[in-house]
Formats: C-alpha cells, structure tokens, sequence
C-alpha cells in the first residue's frame, strides 16, 4: 500500500511514499518500471510535491527541496511550525516556484517561499483559524486558501500577499475543506470538503466603481450594503463584502473526503470530484449562468466490477491510480542515489533526461482521454 503517489504532469517520473517505509520516497521511472533514486528523512513523509524545477518533502516540521533534474537536496527548512497533516503547495509555473506552507499552528499564516532562489518571499496573515487547505493556480500569480472553520475562502496575489477576493461558503456549520483548485485560466475556484456540497466561486473583476460592468439588480444591492457597512461592526459589513457559490454539486453521500479540480474536457468545463469510496463523477458547468451543475460521468478508481454507483454506472477501464500501483515498492537500491544528508544530499547521481519532462499535464481536451483516468499508449 501506498501513502503518497505523486506523478510529474504526464511524465514517466512517479513518486511513491510506501506504508510499509513512511520515511522513504523512491522515485521511479514508470514506463520502463526502474527505480530512479530514493531518500530517507528522519521522519514520517506527509506530503510531496513536484513541478519541473523542484521536489518537496513535507514532514511534520520540516521541509525538504530538492534540485528535480539530480534530486540534489538543495535546501532544508528546519523547525517549522507544527504541520501534523503536511499541508503545503507549490506552484507548477516553469518560471517560478512558489512554496506555501504554514506559518503558524494556532492561526492561518501562510509563509511563501521560493524554492528556486531559496528564500522567504512574504507572510501573509490569511485567516485567524489554522489553515486547512492551499492551493495556487497555474501561473502562480494566485494562492487560495481556507482555515479549519471552513466559512470562508480568499484569494491572493502572489508574491504580494494581497487579498484579491473573499467568498463564504456558508454560516451554518464549519466543515473541513479538503481541496481547493482553480480552473486553467483562473477564473473559477472550487472547494470540496466532508459534506455532501461542492461550491464552484467566480473570480470576476469588478470596475472601478466596485461594480460590474453592465449593472444589475445584485450589484446595485452591493452598493447599497457597501454604503450601510461604514455604520455596522466590522464582521457584520465583512460579512455582507463576500461573495457567495457561483454554482455548486451536491452529491450522494456526506462525511467523505473529496478532492475536487476545475478542467476543459472536450472543449467544455468541467468538475471531477474524487471520493475517499474509489468514485470519481465529472460534471457539466454553465460559465455564464452558474447553479445547479449536471452530472456527466461516474467512474470508480478502484475496487471490484460489483462495486457501482446509485446510478447503475459499471466500472470504467483500468485506471492510472490502479496501474501505478503496480510499480515496486522493493528492490534493488540506486547505488549512486542513495541516501540523505543535511549538507546538500549525494555528491553525483544520474541526471533525468530532459525528455523526462512533459510541456505540461494531461491533455484533456484530447477525445481519447475522455474519461481521463483511462491509460493512452503514446
């Protein structure tokens, strides 16, 4: 079994973290089935994370970077701040590498990082809870975030650490938000957490005037609550400047974990919401109009051909999650990648052919990767 099972976009390169050895990463060449290189820290791993330039190794308070092209350890970051779940994000952007992890354990400060140059970019005070979900987007301009109440989202710039936009999820209840993903072009964020509601927000631009361009009856109340907040207490007013769910799904069961993510499929906008019960559903957006999105698909990861879903939906061909697990978990060791140390990692090692990596991630736009968990021979 494994813990952690990170691949490079649509690369060869797969990262696997095994139950059986929490404190070892080996990264393997998943084509040819060969172990590349592996790595034993001094702790549990809780997270990995990858792009063309970096590798990070999240442990409970500590952070690992690593050169990808040699796997040199080119930096390590010591007594962070208690991370017992190893949240942390990188941005994905081949001009920069964006780290944000926990800056606080008892309120949301998110510590930005540069992994390429190696030193702190700015703190930004995001929320007064622990955080509990952070992402950027594609280029690395945007980060969003949520605290442990889960009542609210905001978006940042990035590098600045400016709050762009604030969005409630809802008052009623706090949840544990489990993903956060912003859509290709940014212009959408979705957020799924332990209840049975995935939200979708719309990142949109208002003019100068804090209104939408073409006025409409929403935005004229806008304007009236913002002229009322002046008079009200601050988390009152604050609360009427949020923004509320551009669309949402709402799905069959409630106390799973979801992971969510925003994608064009066959020139269309979709949601793909993944469930801790091996389901994944694919939904149909509306861009303009929002609300209520249509169920497209429903695909199960992994387990037996009896398990379906409500719908009657068979199981769909093997997926990348089943076909990854095939790769070894044992074997033959790197003899000149093996090994940790504090001073910068092995001296030599083999170089990853810069064929290795993809100019970006899945196609899924491509026909033939609809449904895009089925494996492509390329």
């Amino acid at each position: 079994m494994t813990s952690v099972l990170k691949r490079l976009f649509s690369s060869s390169l797969v990262v696997v973290v095994s139950q059986a050895m929490p404190r070892r990463m080996n990264v393997y060449h998943f084509k040819k089935g060969t172990e590349i290189c592996n790595y034993s820290y001094s702790n549990t791993i809780l997270a990995v994370r990858l792009n063309r330039q970096r590798l990070i190794v999240c442990l409970e308070e500590s952070v690992y970077i690593h050169n990808i092209k040699d796997m040199k350890l080119l930096k390590t970051l010591l007594n962070t701040p208690p991370n017992p779940s190893g949240l942390c994000a990188l941005s994905i952007n081949h001009s920069n590498s964006y780290l944000a992890y926990p800056g606080s354990a008892t309120i949301g400060e998110i510590i930005i990082y540069d992994a390429n140059n190696l030193n702190t970019v700015t703190m930004i005070p995001a929320h007064d809870s622990p955080l509990a979900a952070i992402t950027f987007n594609a280029s690395g301009t945007k980060l969003a975030s949520a605290s442990e109440r889960g009542t609210v989202i905001r978006v940042f710039s990035i590098p600045e650490g400016l709050r762009l936009f604030e969005f409630r999820r809802g008052m009623k209840r706090y949840v544990n938000i489990s993903s956060l993903s912003f859509s290709p072009d940014a212009q959408f964020l979705c957020a799924s957490s332990n209840t049975e509601t995935v939200h979708i927000f719309k990142l949109e631009q208002h003019g100068p005037s804090g209104e939408e361009e073409t006025p409409t009856w929403s935005a004229y109340m806008g304007k009236m609550f913002t002229a009322a907040s002046s008079y009200l207490p601050a988390q009152v007013s604050g609360m009427m400047s949020q923004d509320r769910a551009f669309a949402t799904v709402r799905l069959h069961t409630a106390g799973q974990k979801n992971v969510c993510t925003l994608a064009t499929i066959q020139k269309l906008p979709r949601l793909l919401v993944a469930s801790s019960n091996g389901q994944l559903f694919i939904y149909n957006i509306d861009p303009q109009d929002g609300g209520e999105c249509t169920l497209v698909q429903t695909h199960r990861l992994f387990g037996s051909d009896e398990d379906r879903d409500e719908a009657g939906v068979s199981a769909a061909p093997q997926s990348y999650a089943a076909t990854a697990a095939t790769v070894p978990t044992s074997g033959p060791v790197s003899a000149t990648l093996t090994g940790y140390s504090e001073d910068g990692g092995v001296s030599k090692g083999e170089v990853i052919p810069e064929h290795e990596f993809a100019a970006g991630p899945v196609c899924l736009d491509d026909e033939t990767e609809f449904p895009p968990v089925s494996i492509q021979n390329r």
